[in-house]
């Protein structure tokens, strides 16, 4: 297999970030066993445009470029720090944009991180749902870290750690059997129930 596309999204607003240390950690066991391209995609620094966008058309070129790497990606490790039990807003946002038809058969890990178990649930009720709409493949293993994982914003858990390498193993496994494609109807848009 050759380099893979893996494009990361972390929801995070700050500059330091425990959700940027899990998705490292997840890419780092992808990075341990095939050779990638690596785009970061940090909702943080998009925020000032993002936020006030409405229409994917008129997305400025920071947000389209970001836009475009998802859509792109042989691998995707998405990750988001858990507030009131949810995804951020803007991490949501970015998401919103994203073509129905992009992501068929792309393998993502879904990874989070909160302030006590309470949110670990986010990922099943979710984020795997979220990417389930795009057809997206979300791997078994999510990943969930709160903040006594970490010591200084860096990954301090071994069981998390070694949550990180399986998930990262499952992705690469299934990376390796390429991208689905949609046979010649819109994925999301065909019915899931014959009538």
């Amino acid at each position: 297999m050759g380099k893979i596309k893996v494009v990361t999204v972390s929801g995070n607003l700050g500059a330091r970030s425990r959700t940027r240390a899990l998705i490292d950690a997840v890419v780092e066991g992808v990075e341990a066993q095939t050779a990638i391209h690596r785009t970061d995609i940090v909702i943080g620094e998009l925020a000032p445009e993002l936020g006030a966008l409405t229409d994917p058309k008129a997305a400025p070129p920071r947000v389209a470029d970001a836009l475009a790497a998802i859509a792109g990606a042989d691998l995707l490790v998405v990750g988001t720090p858990v507030y009131k039990g949810s995804y951020t807003g803007l991490f949501k946002h970015l998401i919103d944009f994203i073509d129905p038809n992009a992501l068929g058969g792309v393998p993502v890990v879904l990874t989070a991180t909160g302030g006590s178990p309470r949110h670990a649930l986010v990922i099943e009720h979710q984020l795997r749902p979220l990417f389930g709409f795009f057809l997206a493949h979300t791997v078994p293993t999510g990943v969930f870290a709160q903040d006594s994982d970490f010591t200084d914003y860096r990954l301090s858990s071994a069981d998390i750690a070694a949550r990180a390498t399986r998930a990262a193993d499952e992705a690469v496994r299934i990376a390796a059997l390429g991208r689905l494609t949609a046979p010649t109807a819109s994925l999301a848009a065909a019915p899931l129930v014959a009538a």
